[in-house]
């Protein structure tokens, strides 16, 4: 009788364990399945903002061949979607990086809106000169509207408000400069007589962004692949970035234009070739820029 008892015992709770283990794989599959699927949706949208960005830069391409004339906004424009692109690329595929960059891609399509159409005005202008003015006049009323034209688009770069939560900088510019004894200092293409790399460009008006002492971190790589300045390292998690030098801000919630001084390594003097200029807020690219010393 006992036996009977012990034996039913043991047949229920060998039932209950097998509920239980079936319960669990049940709910680990489903978990699983369902991470799966989260993973796949954030590539999808990942994929999506890919296909914004490079619609953004072939409406770009588009703009810039149909003017004879460069048009240097368009071409700075095109430079940044670019860059966004390179960086998104190689981007970690979770809520908040593409979050991130959704907010980059509205902030950039703004500054194209704004671009495109002054754009247009200007070859509407451009096509009404070129048929009631004589050739000479044209050229001068050009010249003088493509002038105020750009004037009008920078100030339109200047109040476009970038909605991610992270400061960034735009119109950033890289160059050599000859330095007098009197403290000023002279732009030059010439390695030979470069002293120092000249980098400047304007953080944005950023609302997310609480005012108060920031930094960027500036990173010049001259035509060895030698991080010119300091060339020390800062790691931010997985990453780590060589920098030239650490621009160090009070932002206080409005454009704010700055520029930065970038020695060569050592004594020795400029190469010649092409020197790429970055800029970083922690491990994000956030602008990126090159030039040439001949």
């Amino acid at each position: 009788m006992e036996n009977n008892k012990s034996s039913m015992g043991l047949k229920v709770a060998l039932g209950i364990a097998l509920v239980l283990f079936l319960g669990t794989a049940f709910y680990t599959m489903n978990l699983y399945q369902s991470s799966a699927k989260v993973q796949k949706d954030l590539t999808e949208q990942k994929q999506l903002v890919m296909n914004d960005l490079n619609a953004m830069a072939k409406q770009y391409d588009v703009a810039i061949s149909e003017n004879e004339v460069a048009n240097k906004d368009l071409i700075e424009a095109r430079a940044r979607i670019q860059s966004l692109i390179d960086s998104l690329k190689i981007s970690e595929t979770n809520v908040k990086s593409l979050w991130s960059y959704k907010q980059k891609y509205i902030s950039l399509q703004k500054e194209m809106n704004t671009l495109l159409a002054e754009n247009d005005k200007l070859k509407v202008q451009n096509s009404y000169l070129a048929t009631s003015l004589d050739s000479t006049r044209v050229r001068l009323e050009e010249r003088t509207i493509f002038s105020d034209s750009l004037l009008m688009q920078n100030s339109a770069l200047a109040e476009v408000v970038s909605n991610a939560a992270v400061l960034g900088a735009v119109n950033m510019k890289g160059f050599g400069v000859i330095e007098r004894t009197s403290g000023k200092f002279i732009p030059t293409e010439r390695a030979s007589r470069t002293d120092k790399i000249r980098v400047c460009f304007t953080v944005a008006k950023n609302k997310l962004v609480k005012g108060g002492d920031q930094e960027l971190y500036v990173q010049v790589i001259d035509p060895k692949s030698t991080t010119l300045g300091l060339n020390e390292q800062v790691k931010f998690g997985a990453k780590t970035i060589n920098y030239s030098i650490i621009s160090k801000f009070n932002y206080e919630n409005t454009n704010l234009d700055i520029c930065e001084f970038v020695a060569s390594k050592g004594k020795s003097n400029f190469e010649k070739g092409r020197y790429i200029v970055n800029v970083y807020n922690e491990k994000d690219l956030v602008a990126t820029s090159e030039f040439t010393l001949k």
